[in-house]
C-alpha cells in the first residue's frame, strides 16, 4: 500500500497545531471565550457537560495527534511494536472522544442541524473505530487500514472545523455564526470521508492477513 505518496507531512503539521487549542482550556480562562461564548452560563456550569466537554476535547487532541503516525509505513515496517501501542492508544482516544462528543452534540449550538451533523460525525467516529479495531483483531489488515482511513479522515473534521470558521463566518456568513456554523456541522466532516473513500479506491487494497497476534 503505497500511503507514502500521500501528503502526511500537511496532516501532521495541521495535527500538531491543533492539539494545541485544548490546551487553551486548561491553561486560560475560556468561560466567555470560543465555543463557551456561544453556550448559556446554565450549561456551562454544569458540571456533566462540563467534564464530559474535556473529555471530549482533551482524547481528541490525543486522538489527532496520534492518528497520522499510523499511516507511517516506514514505523509500521521498522518499528511495528511502537505502531500497535501507539494504535491502541488512538483507538482508546477515539472511543472516549466520541461518545463523549455524541453526547455533547445534544448541546450544540445552532439547534437542530447542528445536533444531527455533529450527532452524525460522532456516531460515524465511533462506528468506524470499532470496525477498525474488529478487523485488525481479525488479522485482516485490508480491511483495517480501509476503516483506520475513514476514522482519521473524521478524526480530522477538528481541523477542518477550525479551517473552515475563519473563513466563513466573516467572509461568506459576513459574521452572522449561527447559519455558518449549521452548514460547518456538517461540511467539516462530510467532504472528509468523500475525500477518504477517493483515496481508499485508488489505493485498491487487496485482502491481507496479518500472519501473527496484534
Amino acid at each position: 500500500m503505497k500511503l507514502k505518496n500521500l501528503p502526511w507531512v500537511p496532516f501532521a503539521f495541521f495535527a500538531i497545531a491543533i492539539v494545541l487549542y485544548p490546551l487553551t482550556y486548561y491553561l486560560v480562562d475560556m468561560h466567555n471565550k470560543g465555543l463557551f461564548s456561544s453556550k448559556p452560563a446554565a450549561l456551562i456550569d454544569n458540571t456533566v457537560w462540563h467534564t464530559v466537554f474535556y473529555i471530549h476535547i482533551t482524547f481528541g487532541g490525543i486522538a489527532i495527534l496520534t492518528g497520522w503516525t499510523q499511516f507511517s509505513k516506514r514505523l509500521r515496517n521498522k518499528y511495528l511494536n511502537i505502531h500497535r501501542m501507539i494504535g491502541k492508544i488512538y483507538v482508546v482516544a477515539v472511543l472516549f472522544s466520541s461518545c463523549a462528543g455524541l453526547y455533547i452534540a445534544f448541546f450544540a449550538t445552532g439547534g437542530i442541524i447542528c445536533v444531527m451533523g455533529f450527532g452524525a460525525l460522532a456516531l460515524l467516529w465511533l462506528f468506524t473505530i470499532v470496525k477498525a479495531y474488529t478487523s485488525i483483531r481479525r488479522l485482516d489488515i485490508a480491511e483495517h487500514q480501509k476503516w483506520m482511513i475513514r476514522n482519521y479522515a473524521l478524526t480530522f473534521a477538528a481541523v477542518t472545523l477550525r479551517v473552515y470558521m475563519p473563513i466563513l463566518i466573516p467572509f461568506v456568513f459576513h459574521g452572522d455564526f449561527i447559519p455558518a456554523y449549521r452548514l460547518i456541522s456538517w461540511l467539516c466532516w462530510v467532504p472528509n470521508i468523500i475525500a477518504a473513500e477517493i483515496i481508499i479506491s485508488k489505493l485498491k487494497l487487496k485482502p491481507v492477513y496479518a500472519a501473527g497476534p496484534v
